[in-house]
C-alpha cells in the first residue's frame, strides 16, 4: 500500500508538453510576434509617412523610399534560402537591424546616410517578412496539429491577430507623431531628433521582445537547434527556390493580387495623402487621416481573420475588400472634388476608413491563402509575396511625381480588374478541381 502511495506521489501533476501547455506556447508566440512587429512598425510606418515631408531637399525622402523598395524587391528573390538557412526566428532578429538603421539615419538625413540605410533596409525587410510569414504559418500548423483543429481556420485566426495588431501601428505611430510635432517643430532639428529617438527606443523594445520567441522550422515543428541546412547548401538551391513557385499555376494566379496589394498600399502612402488629405486637411492632417486608416485596417484584419476557414471564405472576404476599394477609386475619379467645411473633413476620413478595410482584407487573406496552398515551400511563397508587393510599391514612388491623379486612378482600377479576375478564376478552379497543398 505504501508502495502504491509512493508511486502516486511521484506522478507529476502536470505532464510536460501537455495539450494545454502546447496551446499556450503557440498562442504565446503569436502574441509576442504581433507585439514586437507593432513596436517596430509604429516607428517605421510613421517615419515613412513623414519621409517625403521632412526630407524634401532634392527629393531625398521620395528617392530614398524608392531605393528602399527596389532593394526590397531584389533581395526578396534571395530571401527564401537565407531564411531556411538561418531559421525563421534568427531571420526575424536580423531583419530588425535594417529598420533600426533606417530610423537612425533619419537623425542626420543626407545622401551619405539615407541611401546606404535604404539599401540595407531593403535586404533586412525581405528577411524579416519572409521570416514572419514562415514563422506565423508554422506556429499555426503546430497549434492545429497538437489540438486537432482545422488548419485553415487556425491559420486564419493567427493571421487575423497578427495583422490586426500590425495595423494598429498606423494608428499609434501617427498619433505619436501628431502629439510630438503638434507645436510646429516638424521642420526643426530638435523636434525631429526627439521624435526619431523615441522611435529608436520603440524598435529596441520590439527587437528585445522577439528574443523570447521559440525557434521553429518551416514545417511547424519546434527547432531548438536551428536549421540543419548549411548556408552554402541553401544558396545552391537559390535558383530553384525562385523559379519553382512560378511553375505552379496557383502562384501565377495569385501574383496579380500580390502586386495589387502593394499598389494599393503605395497609393495610400504617396497619392491619397498628397492629393486628397493635404489639400483639405493640410500636412498636419496626414497623421489623423492615417490614424483612421490604421484603426479600420486593424479592426478589419481581426474580423477577417476570425471569418477565414478556407478558399471559399477567402474568396468572399477578398471580394468585399476589393469592391470597397474600387468604389473609392471610382468616387475620386468621377465625382470627388475638394470642398470646404465639415464635408471637407469627413470625405477624406471616409476614404481612409474604406481603404484601410481593403488593406486589412488583402493582408490577412493573402497570407492565409499562401499558408494553405504552399505547405512545402512556405519561405518561397512568402518571398514571392514580398517580391511583387515591394516592386509595385517602388513603381508608385518613382512614377508618382510624373503622372496625374486621374492616370494613377485608372491604373488602380485596371489592376483591380486583372488581379480580381485572376483570383476568381483560381477560386473557381479550386472548387472544380480541388488540389492538395504543395
Amino acid at each position: 500500500m505504501e508502495s502504491a502511495d509512493f508511486r502516486g506521489e511521484e506522478t507529476p501533476l502536470v505532464v510536460e508538453n501537455s495539450p494545454i501547455q502546447s496551446r499556450r506556447k503557440h498562442t504565446r508566440d503569436v502574441h509576442i510576434l504581433s507585439s514586437a512587429f507593432l513596436l517596430i512598425f509604429l516607428a517605421y510606418g510613421a517615419a515613412q509617412n513623414l519621409e517625403t515631408s521632412l526630407n524634401t531637399e532634392d527629393d531625398l525622402g521620395t528617392i530614398s523610399l524608392g531605393i528602399l523598395y527596389l532593394s526590397f524587391t531584389f533581395f526578396s528573390l534571395v530571401a527564401s534560402p537565407v531564411v531556411q538557412a538561418m531559421g525563421s526566428k534568427n531571420a526575424l532578429l536580423l531583419g530588425t537591424t535594417g529598420y533600426w538603421l533606417f530610423i537612425a539615419a533619419n537623425l542626420k538625413p543626407t545622401w551619405y546616410t539615407m541611401v546606404p540605410a535604404s539599401l540595407y533596409m531593403g535586404f533586412a525587410a525581405s528577411i524579416i517578412w519572409v521570416g514572419q510569414g514562415t514563422y506565423l504559418t508554422s506556429t499555426a500548423r503546430s497549434h492545429a496539429r497538437d489540438n486537432n483543429l482545422h488548419e485553415g481556420t487556425v491559420i486564419g485566426h493567427f493571421n487575423g491577430e497578427f495583422w490586426g495588431m500590425f495595423a494598429c501601428h498606423q494608428l499609434i505611430g501617427n498619433l505619436v507623431s501628431l502629439a510630438m510635432l503638434r507645436d510646429g517643430t516638424g521642420g526643426s532639428t530638435s523636434g525631429t531628433t526627439y521624435l526619431f529617438s523615441v522611435f529608436l527606443i520603440s524598435m529596441t523594445l520590439g527587437t528585445t521582445l522577439m528574443c523570447f520567441l521559440h525557434k521553429r522550422d518551416g514545417k511547424g515543428e519546434e527547432d531548438p537547434q536551428g536549421s540543419s541546412l548549411s548556408f552554402y547548401a541553401s544558396l545552391l538551391s537559390l535558383s530553384k527556390s525562385i523559379i519553382t513557385p512560378l511553375f505552379d499555376v496557383r502562384m501565377l494566379l495569385i501574383i496579380p493580387l500580390m502586386a495589387y496589394s502593394g499598389l494599393q498600399q503605395a497609393f495610400v502612402w504617396a497619392v491619397y495623402t498628397k492629393y486628397i488629405v493635404t489639400p483639405t486637411l493640410g500636412v498636419s492632417g496626414v497623421g489623423g487621416a492615417m490614424a483612421v486608416y490604421g484603426a479600420f485596417d486593424a479592426i478589419c484584419s481581426l474580423t477577417a481573420g476570425r471569418l477565414t476557414s478556407g478558399v471559399k471564405s477567402i474568396t468572399i472576404i477578398v471580394s468585399g475588400g476589393v469592391l470597397l476599394q474600387a468604389i473609392i477609386f471610382l468616387w475620386i475619379l468621377l465625382l470627388y472634388s475638394p470642398v470646404s467645411g465639415a464635408l471637407g473633413i469627413i470625405y477624406p476620413l471616409i476614404m481612409a476608413a474604406l481603404l484601410g478595410i481593403g488593406d486589412g482584407v488583402l493582408n490577412t487573406q493573402l497570407s492565409a491563402l499562401l499558408g494553405i496552398f504552399f505547405k512545402n515551400d512556405t519561405e518561397g511563397a512568402f518571398a514571392q509575396l514580398k517580391v511583387w508587393q515591394s516592386a509595385s510599391i517602388a513603381v508608385v514612388f518613382f512614377i508618382n511625381s510624373y503622372i496625374s491623379l486621374q492616370a494613377m486612378l485608372i491604373i488602380m482600377l485596371a489592376a483591380i480588374v486583372v488581379s480580381y479576375g485572376a483570383f476568381v478564376f483560381l477560386s473557381l478552379r479550386e472548387k472544380a478541381f480541388p488540389s492538395s497543398s504543395s
